[in-house]
């Protein structure tokens, strides 16, 4: 064999695995990565904490103002109403960023702006509403207790507190609560790099003539989008050509740099399709075939200790698996939360016949409340590209009927 091309022919796929115990082999031979770095605040938003984030301040740092109006001695307004009024001095202004300039005694208050520190000896603020001025004298209508209107100094949490703990997903009001203790960056789990390769002598890259014969590369590119938005790194390789010397050449090298390499193509029994061979000879096969449509030849395996999935050429089936096997299994690289995609329940427009026995992708669109049948054939992008979402068909179940509710999961 001196061009690299097998001699062997097609390579049936004698038995398949349900989707969960793909995922679960799967899992399995996961790693999460612990590799870190140090981001800004502003870059840190929904990426993983990889370690406990402790403030080192009160937060808020000082009692505060809970309301524009007065701080006063709660019991100077006791017994206060509208034709029996308080009359307090007032004897200072206190402004936010400001700090007051004398304590409260007795029979005085200070006029108070939102979020300003409190004087010393006042403990409460009567609302600007409930009172009314006269030059430096003020009419308090309406008493108040201790405390009331008065944000107390760490109140929020205090200096030694964790603020964010080891393997918390940094959503924006995460952010801003480490923002409140001052935090300017912060140590998060590095995104999984994820090498993305397609192959097949047929296939070409967008932008450059198209040879007869040829298409134009897909998967490469909605590989490296849902890489991207659920927490990995893709680094796209360019595409491998279908011999064993440049498939092998392709897979050492994205072994080397890589935390999971993902094939599309060669994954499927075509006399060509040599993915199996080169995985085998340089680590092993976990599976090969999976009961779901479409998408039934996957392949996944490890080589040099790092995963390697080969999801098919067809795009709706790389890229149904990618949601039901590679998105999962990034996630969990990455230390994300799992993924729960918005569901909306909705009648289906017309009978489904599915295929008994392997779970089923079926893409649909949301119109005027119904799910309307949105695939195509298995090597059509539009299948995809032209749908809100999908339904999932059990292995069990061969019919769904026009008018039965089914789930819709969005994209």
């Amino acid at each position: 064999m001196t061009s690299g091309r097998p001699t062997t022919g097609m390579k049936p796929i004698r038995e398949t695995l349900p989707i969960d115990e793909a995922r679960a082999l799967a899992f399995e031979a996961l790693a999460q990565v612990t590799r870190t770095e140090r981001l800004t605040l502003t870059s840190s938003g929904g990426r993983v904490a990889a370690a406990d984030i402790v403030s080192t301040v009160d937060v808020p740092p000082f009692n505060r103002a809970g309301m524009d109006g007065y701080a006063v001695v709660a019991e100077d307004t006791f017994g206060a109403g509208r034709y029996e009024p308080r009359v307090l001095r007032r004897v200072q202004t206190i402004y936010t960023g400001e700090t007051p300039t004398m304590p409260i005694a007795r029979g005085e208050c200070a006029e108070i702006a939102t979020g300003a520190p409190m004087p010393d000896g006042a403990d409460a603020v009567v609302m600007v509403e409930e009172t009314e001025r006269a030059g430096d004298d003020i009419r308090i209508f309406t008493p108040v207790y201790p405390k009331q209107h008065v944000g107390r100094r760490a109140a929020d949490f205090a200096a030694g507190d964790v603020v964010i703990a080891h393997g918390t997903l940094l959503t924006p009001a995460r952010v801003g609560a480490l923002a409140a203790a001052g935090t300017s960056d912060v140590e998060v789990f590095a995104r999984p790099r994820v090498a993305i390769l397609s192959t097949g002598n047929e296939v070409a890259e967008p932008g450059q003539p198209l040879a007869p014969g040829h298409i134009y590369d897909i998967n490469r590119y909605t590989l490296e989008t849902i890489t991207r938005e659920h927490g990995g790194e893709p680094d796209a390789r360019p595409a491998a050509p279908d011999t064993l010397e440049d498939l092998t050449a392709a897979l050492t090298n994205a072994a080397a740099e890589a935390d999971i390499i993902v094939f599309s193509g060669g994954s499927s029994v075509g006399e060509r399709d040599l993915i199996l061979d080169v995985i085998r000879a340089r680590g092993e096969i976990v599976f090969h075939g999976i009961a779901v449509k479409p998408g039934k030849p996957t392949v996944f395996g490890r080589v040099d200790g790092k995963p390697v999935l080969g999801m098919p050429g067809y795009p709706t089936s790389c890229l149904s698996n990618a949601y039901m096997l590679l998105v999962p299994m990034l996630r969990h690289m990455a230390h994300l939360p799992a993924w729960h995609p918005r569901i909306v329940s909705v009648p289906i427009t017309r009978r489904v016949v599915s295929t008994t026995g392997r779970h089923q992708f079926y893409t649909v669109r949301v119109r005027n409340g119904q799910a309307e049948p949105a695939f195509k054939a298995s090597g059509d992008i539009t299948s995809m590209a032209a749908a809100d979402g999908y339904i999932e068909i059990p292995a069990q179940t061969d019919v769904v009927e026009a008018g039965e509710l089914v789930d819709v999961k969005l994209f």
